[in-house]
C-alpha cells in the first residue's frame, strides 16, 4: 500500500484523512485527532498532501512541508465541485484528494511565520479602524438626539465634542454628559491602539527589502507595501501580473457565452482590505494630479479625460498591482521613466 496523494479535512480537534495509490484507488479512509496527525504523517512516506485555505492551514503546510511531504493549499470554492454527494467531513477529505491532482488547479502559496506575523498586525489594525468608526458614529447620533449636529470627519469628533460637553448654555443631562465622555475615552482608545500597531507595521516595512522597494511607487506606502508582501508571498507563484489582478478582485467580471464578450464590473474577488489600500493609494495619486496647476501629460491624465474619477482609479490600482508582481517576481526596482520595448517602438 503506497499512499501517493493525500487529502486533509482540516478542523479544530478531529481530522478526516483520504489517501490514493498511484493508480486513484482509495487507500486510506481515517479520522485522526489533533495530537495525532503530526505522528502520522511524519511516518509515511513522503506524499502530496492537499488542503483547503482555511484557518490554521498554514501552520499545517509548514509543519507537514518539514516532514519532507508537498503541500498543496487550494482555495475552498475551487474544492467544492469535486464533492460527490453530501457534505461530511470524509466527502470533503475525498474532494480535497480529488482536486489536489487537478493538473490546472490553482494553489495558495504558502505563508512563513513572519509574514501570518505581519498579517496579523494588520487584521487587527482593521479591527481596531472598524470599532473607532463605529464608536464615532455612535457618539455623532447621540449627540443628533439633541439637536447638536457634528460635521464628518472622526477629526471633528475629538475637537468639537469636548465642547459641546463644557458648554452649559445647551440641555444635555448630567449623566448623559458622562456618557459621551466616557465614550470619548473609548475613541481615544482605539485612536491610539490604532496608531501604535501601525508604528508597529512600518518598523517592519523599513526592514524588509521588498516592502521598501513597493513604497517607491505612487499610491503605495508603508501599510500598503507591507501587506502586499505579506499576503502575495512568492509572487514567482502566478503566471503573471493579470493573475494578480484577478486575485485582488480588480479585473472584470465576465459573462460571456456563444462568443459574445460581456464584461460587468470589478469582480470583487478574495480580501477586500488589499484591493481597498490599493484603490484608495490610487484615488491620492489622483487627487495630487488634478491638483497640479500644469497638467502633465500621460496615461493617466488621458484616461482622467473621458473616464470619471472611480474608473480611473480602478484601472490605476489594477496597474499597480502588475507593477507589484514585476517587481517582487523579476526582483527589481521601481522606475517612474520605465518604458516597455512596445512603447519605445
Amino acid at each position: 500500500m503506497k499512499i501517493t496523494t493525500v487529502g486533509i479535512d482540516l478542523a479544530k480537534n478531529v481530522f478526516q484523512v483520504h489517501g490514493v495509490n498511484e493508480h486513484g484507488k482509495t487507500v486510506l479512509r481515517k479520522q485522526l485527532k489533533r495530537n495525532q496527525v503530526a505522528v502520522f504523517f511524519a511516518n509515511i512516506p513522503r506524499c502530496v498532501i492537499g488542503m483547503e485555505a482555511c484557518g490554521s492551514a498554514h501552520h499545517w503546510a509548514r509543519k507537514l512541508r518539514g516532514f519532507g511531504h508537498e503541500v498543496r493549499l487550494m482555495a475552498p470554492q475551487f474544492v467544492k465541485p469535486y464533492v460527490k454527494t453530501n457534505k461530511n467531513d470524509a466527502a470533503d477529505a475525498e474532494a480535497i484528494c480529488e482536486a489536489v491532482g487537478r493538473p490546472n488547479m490553482r494553489f495558495v502559496p504558502i505563508k512563513n511565520i513572519e509574514q501570518q506575523g505581519v498579517l496579523a498586525l494588520h487584521r487587527v489594525r482593521q479591527g481596531f479602524m472598524k470599532a473607532r468608526t463605529a464608536q464615532a458614529n455612535q457618539i455623532r447620533g447621540l449627540l443628533a438626539e439633541f439637536g447638536l449636529v457634528i460635521p464628518l470627519g472622526i477629526v471633528n469628533i475629538a475637537k468639537n465634542v469636548p465642547e459641546l460637553i463644557e458648554d452649559a448654555s445647551n440641555e444635555l443631562p448630567g449623566s448623559f454628559r458622562l456618557l459621551v465622555q466616557r465614550l470619548l475615552e473609548q475613541l481615544k482608545g482605539f485612536d491610539q491602539q490604532v496608531r501604535e500597531i501601525e508604528s508597529e507595521i512600518v518598523a517592519w516595512h523599513r526592514t524588509n527589502d521588498d516592502s521598501r522597494k513597493l513604497a517607491k511607487m505612487p499610491g503605495i506606502g508603508p501599510i500598503t507595501a507591507s501587506a502586499m508582501v505579506a499576503s502575495i508571498g512568492d509572487a514567482k507563484s502566478f503566471k503573471n501580473g493579470r493573475q494578480v489582478s484577478a486575485w485582488l478582485g480588480l479585473v472584470p467580471k465576465q459573462n460571456s457565452t456563444g462568443g459574445k464578450t460581456v464584461l460587468l464590473g470589478m469582480s470583487k474577488r478574495r480580501d477586500s482590505y488589499l484591493r481597498t489600500l490599493l484603490i484608495q493609494g490610487a484615488r491620492s495619486v489622483i487627487y495630487a494630479l488634478q491638483r497640479k496647476k500644469e497638467p502633465v501629460e500621460g496615461w493617466l491624465n488621458r484616461l482622467l479625460k473621458r473616464r470619471n474619477t472611480n474608473v480611473a482609479a480602478v484601472a490605476l490600482a489594477n496597474k499597480n498591482a502588475r507593477i507589484i508582481w514585476a517587481l517582487l517576481s523579476g526582483d527589481r526596482e521601481f522606475r517612474s521613466d520605465y518604458a516597455t520595448a512596445g512603447a519605445l517602438a
